[in-house]
């Protein structure tokens, strides 16, 4: 009996022979097929060429969702080719890219699926491998997803040419946590293989449909209304929870299915197992030392074959690890290590799998596994999320919160009937059973013992692209389809004392309905800046549409916000619109977001700040800034006029007494003024833009006061716009030469609000002069500097340089490498300190504000360090700079080698360092105020911390 909830997209779905499951794994892919024209359908999983050696081509059912890059030799020899494609490829997906990485690890990337959610680096920049090869491309982890989405699609069509993978209904998974930004990525990555329609559908969701599709009409038997399902999804790198009732058709004895819960988003799976395991290996090899980076990248690949050797039913009682011999560091070459099974057992499953109590929660301690540069949940206990899940939806959707249910003897309604495993972790029975354990014993009671029913899941790792395939024949009307509410609450932040939200999407909402909140009426001028602050809550899912909350993050998660400014289509419209939210749950499983003016008939379609999460300020309506302090109107009106006394077309003050009459309306020194004042008074000073062409004087004044008060270019609302306006009016525009030192200035203090191409832009003539600089201390011929600021001569050159985070690494490398050719030379004695403070922030080991892909490596730094502590020149400036380069980040790959890193904690005490100092180095942390203002270069907006 076919269920109807989808039909309303069914009658959208585009004419095609073929519906198709792609399962974008961490580990493995898949993909499922129905051929619509078949009756009776039944869903076929697809087979997928790849290499599987040199020269060698097989079907296999899964494709490992690896890459690999070709050396030059594999590439010219043709070895990767396969039936598709050029006769030389450069790259291979599957099996052979897995196999080949265990010796090739920096030309192999893994787990691109979970840097899809990594909000921490630049999901669109080329940073796969983390650490690669000298002569490897790096890829973003969009292209590295789109890569294996294309081996599929070009295996598709080798298979069935007459119908092209991008014309049929085609369905591509994820994990049910994924938020609005991982989804939006993953449909970029199809988009990137030729894939422009796709169909989202969460994993847990499809290994239902699986289940359902292989028991045809015999499922009914299997379950019962008013039952809980559990799914617990865990792969390679994530975990996922979800909750589906099952539930009576309106006036009928047959049975319906609703999702009602999902669990928050974890990168948590097998590849911590794997990580936990290499790590205990690791210590018996080279006890409190680390192995080089190559054998412990080895060690990782090969730890992934002992987890599953050791946890499988066949387990022997030990097993040998044989790693490479990596140079003169490892004495006696190659390592081995023995592994047993209860080793193995008691690291891996006591230590994700302990036995917890139902109201344990997880720690909210830093992650020990920071070696992949992965943002990996912090409590690597399973259980204790599974606790809080089931916990935090003990009622949902029918369930009537019952406070007495323990009085009256009934079971917890935390208690789920049913359980449903999937994923690539439960191939193991050992870690199947110890959960299936700790849920019978949280539920049991004295005397009665209990235990879920188990819903039978024979391929793991087919499962998910199967229950794919089978949505897309429920989207067409056929099959029993999942009611699939948001399962998540969308809120919109509101001013006010105390700051609130407002529901404006409720966790009830379904596929294709549409909210918009008819009392929230937002007054917004057009043409300028507005931001919408957004949060939400996979807990808080009773909330109505309207409900006002107050932002409490241990309930409510900040996403990107909604920034934008809303154009005007003609010139003489009004300046200012009233307008509401409208939101929308779209067929492919993405939330739209527009703004409705209530008095016209126009709209702005609103898209989320992808760029905060990667780059700069994080979730910046969290900021203190906002709230550190607001003066009021009558004294910015003060300040207004103080401005427009020097810079206005009446201005009869001397620019060298602005900040003195500021701060004396202020009543406070500049250090102090509150972040808002200053995001103001940018404001006021762009107005009066023009009166900085007064005067040499009155542009490096407009200038100094411009950076000072839109410092550190991020943080506040909306300070990406500022930034972008402040470019649009300065860039390549100073009036006076003599300004061009404080225009350099400006760029240093706003630099994290830069893009990278600005900042290659403000890089490239500076860079210029420094290699004309070099060439002149050579004896060799050097051009006339470009900028008419000779380095030589200005500090402000180096520290710009310095300040650009985002410049490639190769730069980076260059320009550092310049910098300790030049300390020693005398004639440059006055500029040590600042090159210095730039080769500080060059080689850094934790970044001001850029994403983490923007580093040299740690062998790079290590050399610099080197160079340094042999430099007799710099040792008065030089504390600050070892600092950073030799700071401990707990991150094998950005952490220099413990013997340098000891040098320089003597070199700090024998020199009188701050004693902080030497504990960033030794066990890291972070940079307290004074610190920061140090490395920043300038103090720093009160409320304004950088990370």
């Amino acid at each position: 009996m076919s269920d109807t909830v989808n039909q309303a997209t069914s009658a959208d779905a585009a004419p095609s022979r073929y519906v198709v499951g792609i399962d974008l794994g961490t580990s493995n892919s898949a993909a499922a097929y129905v051929d619509v024209r078949e009756s009776p359908w039944r869903v076929r999983v697809f087979p997928v060429p790849q290499i599987v050696a040199p020269f060698e081509v097989a079907d296999r059912e899964t494709l490992t969702s690896v890459h690999y890059q070709a050396t030059d030799a594999e590439a010219a020899a043709g070895a990767l080719r396969l039936p598709w494609g050029p006769d030389k490829p450069r790259h291979a997906v599957g099996l052979f890219a897995r196999d080949r990485g265990v010796g090739q690890p920096a030309r192999t990337i893994v787990s691109a699926k979970s840097w899809l959610s990594h909000s921490g680096v630049d999901r669109t920049a080329e940073l796969l491998p983390w650490q690669s090869d000298v002569d490897v491309d790096r890829l973003s982890p969009v292209e590295a997803s789109s890569r294996i989405l294309n081996h599929l699609h070009e295996a598709w069509n080798a298979a069935f040419p007459n119908f092209p993978l991008a014309e049929q209904e085609v369905i591509v998974t994820l994990p049910a946590s994924f938020d609005e930004v991982a989804r939006e990525l993953t449909v970029a990555a199809a988009k990137q293989a030729n894939l422009p329609r796709v169909v989202l559908l969460e994993e847990p969701q499809a290994a239902f449909y699986a289940w359902v599709d292989r028991h045809g009409e015999s499922w009914r038997q299997q379950v019962a209304a008013g039952q809980k399902v559990l799914v617990c999804d865990i792969g390679g790198g994530t975990t996922d929870f979800t909750l589906i009732r099952v539930r009576s058709r309106d006036d009928s004895d047959d049975l319906q299915f609703h999702r009602v819960a999902v669990g928050n988003h974890l990168i948590l799976g097998g590849d911590n197992l794997d990580l936990a395991l290499a790590r205990h290996i690791e210590q018996k090899l080279a006890g409190a030392d680390r192995l080089p980076l190559q054998q412990w990248e080895v060690l990782v690949r090969s730890a992934q074959r002992v987890k599953e050797l050791l946890l499988s039913e066949t387990a022997p009682e030990s097993t040998t690890i044989n790693l490479p011999a990596a140079g003169s560091k490892v004495v006696g070459g190659s390592l081995q290590a023995e592994v047993t099974r209860s080793e193995a057992r008691e690291l891996l499953v006591e230590g994700f799998l302990p036995p917890v109590d139902l109201a344990d929660q997880p720690s909210r301690r830093r992650s020990g596994f920071q070696d992949f540069g992965l943002p990996y949940a912090s409590d690597p206990a399973m259980t204790k999320y599974l606790a809080a899940f089931l916990s935090a939806h003990r009622h949902t959707g029918d369930d009537a919160p019952d406070a007495d249910w323990q009085a009256a003897g009934d079971p917890d309604p935390a208690r789920p009937d049913i359980v449903l495993f999937n994923g690539g972790f439960f191939a193991s029975p050992v870690l199947r059973d110890r959960l299936l354990e700790t849920l019978s014993a949280w539920f049991s009671r004295p005397g009665e013992q209990w235990r879920p029913q188990v819903l039978e899941n024979e391929r793991l790792d087919l499962a998910v692209a199967q229950g794919a395939a089978y949505y897309g024949m429920v989207r067409r009307g056929e099959g029993v389809g999942i009611t699939a509410s948001l399962a998540r609450s969308y809120y919109v932040g509101v001013a006010g004392d105390p700051p609130r939200a407002v529901c404006v999407a409720p966790g009830s909402a379904a596929e294709g309905q549409d909210f918009e909140i008819s009392d929230l009426d937002f007054q917004i001028a057009l043409a300028e800046p507005v931001e919408f602050p957004l949060f939400v809550s996979s807990t808080r899912l009773a909330d109505a549409p309207g409900t006002l909350v107050e932002p409490d993050l241990a309930e409510l998660t900040p996403l990107p916000p909604i920034r934008t400014v809303l154009h005007l289509s003609r010139k003489n419209q009004p300046q200012s619109a009233t307008v509401r939210l409208h939101v929308r749950l779209s067929e492919v499983g993405t939330l739209e977001l527009s703004c409705h003016d209530v008095t016209a008939e126009r709209s702005w379609q609103l898209q989320f700040d992808i760029r905060s999460t990667t780059q700069t300020d994080l979730a910046p309506h969290e900021s203190q800034a906002e709230r550190e302090g607001v003066v009021d109107e009558s004294t910015l009106d003060a300040c207004r006029d103080c401005v427009e006394a020097v810079f206005g077309a009446a201005a009869t003050a001397q620019p060298p007494r602005l900040m003195k009459d500021l701060a004396s309306v202020l009543e406070r020194p500049k250090h102090e003024w509150p972040t808002s004042v200053l995001r103001r008074l940018w404001e006021m000073l762009m107005q009066a833009e023009s009166g900085r062409r007064r005067s040499p004087a009155h542009e490096s004044r407009w200038l100094n006061l411009a950076g000072y008060a839109l410092r550190p270019g991020y943080g506040f609302a909306v300070d990406d716009w500022r930034v972008a306006e402040t470019w649009r009016s300065i860039s390549g525009k100073i009036a006076f030469p003599a300004s061009q030192a404080e225009s350099l200035v400006l760029w240093r203090r706003i630099a994290g609000g830069l893009s990278r191409g600005q900042q290659l832009g403000l890089a490239e003539p500076l860079l210029a002069d420094v290699r004309a600089l070099l060439r002149r201390f050579r004896g060799g011929q050097a051009k006339a500097v470009s900028t008419m600021i000779d380095p030589a001569q200005s500090a402000e050159v180096w520290r710009l340089l310095g300040a650009l985070e985002l410049l490639p690494v190769a730069t980076k490398i260059e320009l550092g490498d310049a910098i300790l050719e030049l300390l020693p030379k005398r004639k440059l004695a006055k500029r040590v300190p600042d090159m210095l403070w730039a080769l500080g922030r060059i080689g850094q080991r934790v970044p001001l504000y850029g994403p983490l892909n923007t580093l040299v490596s740690s062998h790079i730094a290590e050399r610099w360090l080197s160079s340094l502590l042999a430099c007799q020149a710099a040792r008065d400036h030089m504390a600050t700079t070892l600092m950073q380069l030799a700071r401990r980040a707990d991150d094998r790959h950005r952490d220099v080698a413990g013997d340098i890193r000891s040098q320089v904690v003597d070199w700090l005490h024998v020199q009188g360092a701050p004693e902080h100092f030497r504990q960033l180095v030794e066990t890291g942390g972070r940079l307290d105020a004074e610190e920061q203002g140090i490395v920043f270069g300038d103090s720093l907006p009160i409320g304004l911390r950088i990370r």
